[in-house]
């Protein structure tokens, strides 16, 4: 990890506050980030400087501060929210309501005020009670020194920082111009985003849902608009109104004794009205998704949370936590399938209790149909994605299982890996109504976590899918930068039983994006990005599907450069002057300068054999390194419905 702080008068004492301090939880800070180079400048970056315009476009925001601020905001919101706070803090959780918003600031952004401090609500005896146990629990029974993996102080280093919310602010076009076919549309990504400092372990997927949304103008004569919000969920909007954490970590804090202490402590909060499970614990901090109109942000613990992107300001609000009338519960994958033909959107749940995978589907207008509930799954594992062909739905069950007796029993994690497990892969039709004709096929070692396509061969008799593989399973969830992925082609005869792999490359590669006209379909470019390690990326590889079996199927790649870093590369297929090919368009992505803190949005030429930088955005404050992202068109934008 490169040499940044995480700074705001953060110590050991804010960790593992003494006993003296354990009643009264310590006052939240914020995680800031400091430039390695705030006192120096840092060495030339040739490796993507040189492909840079000559002029010195102006500094950024994270170049030129020592510590990123709280961003202004109007004093009239301000009181609205304290006067929502202390509402909230005196009624039960229940009572919380998950479709609440902020107003967007109705004054010139250039303008806007400072904030005022915002009071914290006293805590009562209960919150008290449960604050000090989680303190005893954190100092004495598991701290996170003990585990580096989830010490927050490691965990969010660097760019992995959190950083506060930022309105709708102008960035300027520094390099190229921006295509016609992203003219009025927005790119969002999602990631893990903390909006208090964890009390005890802390995993990179434990963070608040951030979405940041950068709307790109419709004519060159405009800026580029960069809004960063929180999604308002209910674990969001609870803990904002107490001031403090209040939910457990799902993946850090459930481990061991410990893990049961900390149920035991969750478990008085809902019996004392501080928080409901009912309304949801989820995060919504993985994907996004749209269909039916309306925009999600998606998490796979919780429901799908409606969120609107104003295609005039860039201003990002949520609108709330959906059911689709009552017709899912629990949760939804946070990789739905978009049939690019139908318009209907395929999609599952999976948990530790029977049946341990449901599959179902949303209709064009987003009307849920029924659930199709799998019982011939063997056990409970971590099943993150799947894939679809024009007739097949392809489920894999992988070494990463749910074991929550394992806390008990062995005092372990819920969540690990079993090597003696075989993986699989289930294929069930698409539009089945149950499942008895779902098939499986061992597939020993082959373990999927991202699906990138998958399409039908030899008329309907073959499925081929592409995927990244992840050869060091054991290490998926705790140390992420031990990871490798290879990325494969796997074929399966239906009629035979048969499964063959095909290695496209031995580089670490992993989310994959395919052009989404090709969704299901067979297609023959992939764009993935370049692992070092996961899950900073380093570049970003295209793959030529039909070399496979000739050797490393790469045909394209673009680095970029000494300590610069990205998340996730996405496709947008250039539908105004491309000539139809599958790799017509541009792959964009947010681009991070650990050595000088710039921060940079990045569109590049798919076609091209270096994948060119044909345009960059300087952007006005850092973007941690997150998950997956989405780029909305104008069109898909100006059709938002309301939830």
């Amino acid at each position: 990890m490169e040499g940044a702080l995480v700074t705001s008068n953060f110590s050991m004492s804010d960790l593992y506050p003494s006993k003296a301090n354990a009643v009264h939880a310590p006052r939240s800070r914020r995680l800031s980030y400091i430039s390695p180079v705030a006192s120096s400048a840092a060495a030339p970056n040739s490796g993507y400087r040189r492909k840079k315009s000559t002029s010195s476009p102006p500094p950024s925001a994270a170049a030129t501060a020592t510590v990123l601020t709280s961003p202004p905001k109007q004093v009239e919101q301000q009181e609205r929210e304290e006067r929502y706070e202390a509402r909230t803090n005196n009624a039960t959780a229940k009572r919380v309501a998950t479709a609440r918003t902020s107003r967007p600031s109705d004054a010139p952004r250039q303008q806007a005020q400072s904030p005022r401090p915002r009071r914290r609500p006293a805590a009562s005896l209960p919150v008290a009670f449960c604050n000090a146990l989680e303190e005893a629990i954190n100092t004495f029974v598991d701290p996170p020194v003990l585990r580096p993996s989830v010490d927050p102080r490691h965990v969010l280093s660097a760019n992995f920082a959190p950083v506060d919310e930022l309105p709708p602010t102008p960035c300027p076009v520094v390099r190229g111009t921006i295509p016609r076919c992203l003219a009025g549309g927005a790119y969002i990504r999602n990631g893990p985003n903390p909006q208090h400092l964890p009390r005890g372990p802390h995993h990179l997927f434990d963070g608040d849902g951030m979405l940041h949304s950068l709307l790109l103008p419709v004519t060159s004569d405009s800026d580029p608009i960069l809004c960063s919000r929180y999604v308002q969920t209910y674990k969001y909007l609870v803990e904002r109104a107490a001031g403090e954490p209040v939910m457990p970590n799902v993946f850090s804090g459930f481990h061991g004794m410990a893990g049961m202490a900390r149920g035991a402590v969750m478990a008085a909060r809902v019996l004392t009205g501080q928080m409901n499970p009912v309304e949801g614990l989820g995060l919504a901090n993985t994907s996004l998704a749209v269909f039916g109109g309306r925009l999600y942000a998606l998490g796979e613990s919780d429901l799908p949370y409606a969120v609107h992107v104003d295609p005039a300001t860039g201003e990002v609000t949520t609108q709330g936590r959906c059911d689709f009338g009552g017709r899912l519960s629990m949760g939804m994958t946070a990789h739905p399938k978009k049939d690019p033909i139908t318009g209907e959107l395929f999609a599952f749940r999976y948990g530790p209790m029977p049946p341990f995978v449901t599959y179902f589907r949303f209709d064009p207008a987003g009307n849920k149909g029924p659930d199709v509930p799998i019982f011939s799954v063997k056990q409970p594992s971590f099943l993150h994605d799947f894939a679809v062909t024009e007739r097949y739905a392809i489920f894999p069950e992988i070494q990463i299982v749910m074991n929550p007796m394992g806390m008990v029993v062995g005092g372990g994690a819920p969540v690990g890996a079993d090597s003696g497990m075989v993986p699989r892969l289930g294929v069930i039709p698409k539009y089945a109504t149950d499942e008895s004709e779902m098939r499986w096929f061992e597939v020993p070692g082959f373990n999927m976590m991202h699906s990138v396509n998958a399409w039908e061969e030899a008329g309907g008799e073959e499925i081929v899918m592409v995927a990244p593989n992840i050869l060091s399973i054991e290490h998926a969830l705790e140390r992420m930068e031990l990871v490798h992925a290879s990325v494969e082609l796997v074929r399966i005869n239906l009629r035979t039983g048969n499964v063959t792999r095909t290695p496209l490359s031995a580089g670490n590669l992993d989310f994959g994006v395919i052009n989404p006209g090709c969704l299901g379909r067979r297609n023959r470019y992939g764009y993935f990005g370049v692992g070092d390690p996961m899950p900073k990326i380093s570049g970003v590889a295209k793959l030529d599907f039909d070399l496979a079996g000739e050797g490393d199927c790469t045909v394209a790649r673009r680095d970029f450069g000494p300590g610069c870093f990205a998340g996730e590369p996405f496709f947008v297929p250039d539908d105004v002057e491309g000539n139809g090919n599958e790799d017509d368009g541009y792959v964009v992505c947010y681009v991070h300068d650990e050595g000088t803190g710039d921060n940079r949005f990045v569109v590049m030429d798919a076609r091209t054999p270096e994948l060119d930088i044909v345009a960059e955005v300087q952007l006005p404050s850092r973007v941690p390194y997150g998950f997956h992202g989405l780029f909305v068109t104008q069109a898909e934008l100006r059709s938002q419905q309301h939830h």
